[in-house]
């Protein structure tokens, strides 16, 4: 189930996107091809995404570190924290203006960033192959912040 999570709000993210612009007033601008995808990342993987790690991590903490292959912690509780404050403010961005946008992004960024950082670490020294370590969520840890930054930067040039 864990591994499921992490790519179905990507598929969401991405069927979302494509209904949205296939509907949409012609001709499509680059502007707007950024912006609807941008929308609903924020949205999928980075809002929702953030409220199921919440939820993992603070009421489900035994089986969160079970599918990370780790043992269960009381930093899991700071960790579900963090990740609630990125699903809100991924759900406040996906319907606000580029600064919003931005500031979340470079928040994603880092924790995720930080977090695939620390997934491949564990792979190496210890060979953790689970899937909340070495699955989808690597993935996404990785994706995710990078498909954001992009989008903005394409977002921000074509106005």
């Amino acid at each position: 189930m864990v591994s499921l999570v992490p790519v179905a709000s990507w598929l969401a993210a991405l069927l979302v996107s494509a209904v949205v612009l296939l509907r949409g007033p012609r001709p499509l601008s680059a502007a707007r091809v950024a912006d609807v995808p941008l929308r609903w990342i924020l949205f999928f993987p980075v809002g929702l995404m953030g409220l199921w790690g919440a939820l993992g991590h603070i009421a489900f903490a035994q089986q969160a570190a079970a599918s990370i292959g780790w043992a269960p912690s009381p930093f899991q509780y700071e960790v579900g924290v963090a990740n609630l404050g990125i699903g809100l403010a991924g759900l406040y961005a996906a319907f606000r203006g580029f600064e919003a946008r931005l500031a979340t992004a470079l928040m994603v960024a880092a924790f995720l960033g930080g977090a695939a950082v620390g997934h491949v670490r564990d792979i190496v020294a210890s060979g953790n192959l689970a899937p909340g370590n070495a699955g989808p969520i690597l993935v996404t840890d990785i994706v995710t912040p990078l498909a954001l930054l992009l989008l903005l930067a394409v977002r921000r040039r074509r106005g």
